[in-house]
Formats: C-alpha cells, sequence, structure tokens
C-alpha cells in the first residue's frame, strides 16, 4: 500500500482535459464592469436615474440662481448709480469729485466725472432687456431739481451700458455699467451637502435592492438544498404577498416531488417483493430438473434476477435517502474504501494506492459519500486490475477526486452512455464479469446531490480516470 501526501495536476498524471466543475447553466455573455446580479442591475439602474434627476435638479437650480443673482445685482447696480448721481448734483462743485471717489460702488459699476460725455451723440441704444433690467427708464422720473439737464444710454460690450448725464453746471457724469459674471455655486457648503445627499441616496437605494433581492437569494438556496437533499426543510411563506405566494408554490412543487420520489420507491419495493415469490417458486421448480446443464443455466438466470432487483431498490431507495449531512474527513474515508478493497482482492492489494492530504473535510452523508468512492474503486480494479486514488483540493475551492486504473479504457462514444441505468459495455466490462449496470449510476446521483459531478476519461497512456468533483 503507497501513501503519498501531494498531488498535482501539473506533474503529468492526469490530462489537462479531465479537469471538471460542476455543470453551470448557460449564462448570457457578460460585458466588462456590467453587474451580473439582479440586484446589482437593479442598483445600477437606480443610482443612473438618481444621478441624471440630481444632474437636471441641479441644472434648474442653476439657472433660477442666476436669474435670481442678475435681478439683485442689476437692481443693486441701478440704486447705486441712481445714488452716485444724486451726489454728485447736490454736492458743491470744488467737493464733487471727491465724494464721488469716496463712494462704494459694487462690482460692475464705474462712475467718472468729465467735461464730455462717454456716449457720442447718435450711438445706438442699449439693448430693451438691458435697459428694462436696470430700470434706466427711471432716470427722468425724479424731482425736476435732480433731474439731468442730458442724458445719452449708449452700449458697452460685453452685456454692459454707458451712460452720459449732464450735470447743471455742464460737466458730464460718465456711468459705466457691467453684470458681474454669475455664481451659482457660490456657497461654500454647496459641495460637501451635494455629497453628503448623493453618498446617502446611493446607501438607501442599495440597502433597499439588497433587501427586495433577499427573497430571490432565499429561494436560489432552498432551490439548491432541494437539489442535494429532497427532504430539505420548505421555505418561510411569510413577508410581502408576491413573496408568500411564491415561496407557498416552491413548497408546493417540493413536496410534490417528494411524494413523487417516494411513490417510486414504494412502487419499485412492492414490485421487487412480488418477484421474489415467483423467483423461490422457479428456483424450487429448477432442483427437479432431470438435465443438470439446464438447472445451472436456469439458477444463474434467477440469480442474476435477483441481483438486478436488489440493485433496482437500492438505486431507488438511495435516492430517497434522508441520511442528514455532517463533517466528513473524505482524505480518511479514501484511506479506508483503499484499505477495504485491498483487503476483499489481495492479488490486486499492491495495485491500490492512495496519494492525497492527511485531511481534508467536506460536509457529506458519509454512508453515501462511502458508497459513491466505494463503488468507483470496485470498478478500478474489477475492469482495469488497479485503484489509484488522487486527492486534493483545487484553486477554485472543489475537492477533485481522481481514480486511475490500467484497463482498456471506454471507446469514446461510451464515456457518458455508462452513466445510463443498466448500461454495461461488452468487452472485459460485461455481465460475465458481474454488475448490473447500476453502480455508476447510483455514483453520480450520490454526487450530484452533494453538489458536484463524476465523469469518466480515457488516459494518454492507457487506462481510465474516474474524475469527481466536490464542494469545498
Amino acid at each position: 500500500m503507497c501513501w503519498r501526501r501531494r498531488w498535482s495536476v501539473a506533474d503529468g498524471t492526469i490530462p489537462p482535459a479531465a479537469e471538471v466543475r460542476p455543470a453551470a447553466p448557460v449564462a448570457e455573455p457578460r460585458r466588462r464592469g456590467w453587474p451580473a446580479s439582479l440586484g446589482g442591475r437593479t442598483a445600477f439602474w437606480l443610482i443612473l436615474a438618481l444621478m441624471l434627476v440630481q444632474a437636471a435638479g441641479l441644472t434648474i437650480h442653476a439657472l433660477d440662481r442666476v436669474d435670481l443673482q442678475r435681478f439683485i445685482q442689476a437692481r443693486e447696480i441701478a440704486g447705486r448709480a441712481f445714488g452716485a448721481w444724486r451726489t454728485a448734483v447736490l454736492a458743491p462743485s470744488d467737493r464733487r469729485e471727491q465724494m464721488l471717489s469716496d463712494l462704494d460702488l459694487p462690482e460692475g459699476l464705474s462712475v467718472e466725472l468729465e467735461d464730455h460725455p462717454a456716449v457720442r451723440s447718435g450711438a445706438p441704444p442699449p439693448p430693451p432687456d438691458v435697459v428694462r433690467l436696470f430700470r434706466l427708464d427711471l432716470l427722468n422720473s425724479g424731482p425736476q431739481r435732480l433731474r439731468p439737464r442730458e442724458v445719452r444710454l449708449g452700449p458697452d460690450l460685453p452685456g454692459g451700458v454707458r451712460v452720459a448725464m449732464r450735470l447743471p453746471d455742464g460737466q458730464w457724469l460718465n456711468i459705466r455699467i457691467r453684470m458681474p459674471p454669475p455664481r451659482p455655486w457660490h456657497s461654500t457648503t454647496f459641495l460637501a451637502a451635494f455629497v453628503l445627499m448623493t453618498v446617502a441616496a446611493m446607501l438607501l437605494i442599495l440597502g433597499a435592492v439588497a433587501r427586495l433581492m433577499r427573497p430571490v437569494r432565499l429561494l436560489a438556496a432552498a432551490a439548491d438544498r432541494l437539489g442535494r437533499d429532497v427532504n430539505a426543510p420548505p421555505m418561510d411563506e411569510t413577508g410581502p404577498s408576491e413573496v408568500a405566494t411564491a415561496a407557498r408554490a416552491f413548497n408546493l412543487m417540493a413536496e410534490r416531488i417528494r411524494r413523487f420520489v417516494a411513490d417510486r420507491t414504494q412502487m419499485l419495493a412492492a414490485i421487487g417483493h412480488d418477484l421474489r415469490t415467483p423467483i423461490t417458486r422457479l428456483r424450487l421448480r429448477a432442483e427437479f430438473m432431470d438435465d443438470d446443464e439446464q438447472r445451472r443455466k436456469m439458477l444463474s438466470d434467477l440469480d442474476e434476477m435477483e441481483q438486478m432487483i436488489a440493485a433496482t431498490l437500492a438505486f431507488a431507495r438511495d435516492d430517497a435517502a434522508a441520511e442528514p449531512a455532517s463533517p466528513l474527513d473524505l482524505a480518511a474515508l479514501c484511506r479506508t474504501v483503499a484499505d477495504e478493497a485491498a483487503d476483499a482482492a489481495p492479488e490486486c492489494a499492491e495495485a491500490v494506492c492512495y496519494d492525497g492530504p492527511e485531511r481534508l473535510t467536506v460536509r457529506a452523508r458519509p454512508v453515501a459519500m462511502k458508497r459513491a468512492v466505494a463503488n468507483l474503486v470496485t470498478n478500478a480494479l474489477k475492469y482495469g486490475g488497479a485503484a489509484r486514488i488522487h486527492l486534493s483540493r483545487a484553486e477554485n475551492g472543489l475537492v477533485r477526486l481522481v481514480i486511475e486504473d490500467d484497463g482498456p479504457g471506454i471507446p469514446e462514444s461510451e464515456l457518458e452512455a455508462v452513466f445510463a441505468p443498466f448500461r454495461r459495455l461488452e468487452g472485459s466490462r460485461n455481465r460475465e464479469t458481474g454488475g448490473t449496470g447500476l453502480g455508476l449510476t447510483i455514483t453520480r446521483n450520490i454526487l450530484r446531490a452533494h453538489g458536484g459531478d463524476v465523469v469518466l476519461r480515457n488516459r494518454a497512456g492507457g487506462g481510465l480516470s474516474a474524475i469527481a468533483t466536490l464542494p469545498g
């Protein structure tokens, strides 16, 4: 008996084509950066909608803020301009310039006291919207003594206006008005508030989506449990009406599946029980036959019928097994199976070999898992003359169990067909060497019930490899 602890695919003992993973549903092609889950996609679209709504809201807010700023600034500039004119009219001539220079003027407004107007005669008038915005129509609406002797208006690029008003002594007060650039995001706390609101909204969206997707995850987990164990506990039927309806439908489906399995098992057990009686009668009658050769053939056929009935019943019972799953040291189980196989076939004891870790724990049904491993080892010894067991944990977290033999292998077209019930091949794997054709079927059913699978591959150097995988 050989015991080694390290083994990998890289040593060449297993061809790369033998890599096996549990069957997975065909999924749509994934685009880079695109969420794979329903919850992720829902959150993505909700966050995108939030960003678009926020962008539209901020745009409307900015436009409104700009209009309000323009209105306030225009009223302030117009009021200060009228105040400057009033100061120039009421101030003594020798102090007029000094008093104008002392005025606190807002941005966009400048006044100058000159002997010539800043607007030439016949200049085009400013745009009507500028006249309305700065209320230039009110220049001649005050008391008579405060009205300018002459007013000239003209445009001032970009978007401004020049006003020249003649004082009573002949001097001109030239006013230049320009609108300051708008500042829609002038608030110092705006950016922090915006980021805080966005983060809070995204967290709420992610939390709400996770809560909404929880029933879907629970349904997927329940379906996975049902696939591993037909007697898995039912789903909780509480929650929103749609969730409760889906849970009731799932529980009803699971109950129908259990009833179908139980009815089939009961039917097969009844058939097996009913067949044993005529088989026993035929065996007794065969003993009274005078022809020894015919008696031997008849007894052989009856033995084969009994073996097939027993195997069929065992197959049905395994499908409906209620053995609970528990932590199992798969390495110790493989060594035990190897020891028992070597004891049962002393002539092949040297060809039975385990290669793997000292301990490897998985969650499985111990009796069913031992039966599956024993079936593979027995087939390897019976049909291949050797059983080399390799156990390892793959990089993707799966547990990988490979059993090699030195037999003639199987035609490529039959590698999958041999897992069908009662399917036996000619040559070295025929009825004369024993077996009813259910061993591999039972093994695959057990492994798939645990969330794994098993396949067969011909080895490059001759022989066959049975490759089983299990969730780690």
